[in-house]
């Protein structure tokens, strides 16, 4: 889901989450973080998270990876957080330090609301109630050698058993993430969709499966092994064979800031080489 919030241009107190490396070595963050300055804006590189709670906006520096991390700790406080790339492909974290402070300065910014995941774990007679939460993707996958069954569910209803090393269930900003590497389909990040494909089936006709976001999702894995690996984004957890998992849209969503000039086609095209073709070019 996503929603387009027009930005209030204001000096802002702005935390900054640093993913692997050293800032004071990258000389486009040391000149982003002057620049800023220079516009009035406060900043800090985030400490603790009292910092955090009394932040305007969470600038997350480094690839996707730290924003799915920065996105964590923003989660249901209603603090944007805009992705800075120092890293390789990114997505989610697409703007070059520059452009971030040209649109800061200006306010050629949005604010966008998109739908984050939860996931109610049930292991045995007890559960989790408060299992992480999701931008992207939940995913269960084999621990051992044999393969995975999957009982997937879509609001009661069953679908086949997938036999597979694992299943992904992915909102429409994850479509470009792990989904993607399985053969799932992309989708543009305001649709209002989940998708669920299962990681290398051994069923020979099993297709991805895109469902409404208003659909909960059950799983049960039947396993030979003892645990199975569940994932959420890019935390990794074991939990028994025996447990069920239910899937939903939370209650509330990420408020990611988007530049007015960032286009997720033209970052399919960029990044993914999406139909590079010589009768394309013009």
């Amino acid at each position: 889901m996503l929603f387009l919030t027009p930005f209030l241009q204001y000096e802002m107190k702005i935390a900054i989450y640093i993913g692997k490396g050293d800032v004071d070595n990258d000389p486009g963050i040391v000149r982003l973080m002057d620049e800023l300055r220079m516009g009035g804006h406060e900043l800090c590189v985030l400490a603790d998270k009292v910092v955090l709670d009394e932040a305007d906006m969470l600038l997350s520096v480094g690839g996707d990876g730290t924003f799915l991390s920065a996105s964590m700790l923003v989660a249901g406080r209603g603090i944007p957080v805009v992705g800075v790339n120092s890293g390789r492909l990114g997505f989610l974290s697409e703007n070059r330090p520059a452009d971030v402070v040209q649109a800061l300065l200006s306010g050629e910014y949005s604010v966008e609301h998109r739908a984050m995941l939860e996931a109610e774990v049930h292991t045995g007679e007890s559960s989790i109630d408060s299992w992480p939460y999701a931008l992207n993707e939940f995913t269960v996958h084999r621990s051992g050698a044999a393969m995975l069954g999957v009982e997937v569910s879509v609001d009661g209803v069953q679908l086949p058993v997938y036999w597979a090393d694992g299943l992904i269930v992915s909102t429409s900003s994850g479509s470009t993430a792990y989904s993607l590497s399985v053969g799932g389909p992309i989708v543009l990040p305001e649709s209002r969709v989940l998708i669920i494909s299962p990681i290398a089936p051994h069923n020979l006709n099993v297709r991805p499966l895109v469902v409404p976001d208003t659909a909960e999702v059950r799983l049960k894995m039947h396993s030979r092994d003892e645990n199975v690996i569940f994932t959420a984004d890019n935390r990794t957890a074991s939990i028994s064979s025996d447990s069920q998992i239910a899937v939903r849209v939370a209650q509330f969503s990420l408020e990611r800031v988007r530049l007015n000039r960032s286009n997720f086609i033209d970052a399919l095209t960029e990044k993914l080489f999406w139909g590079e073709d010589v009768r394309n070019i013009k």
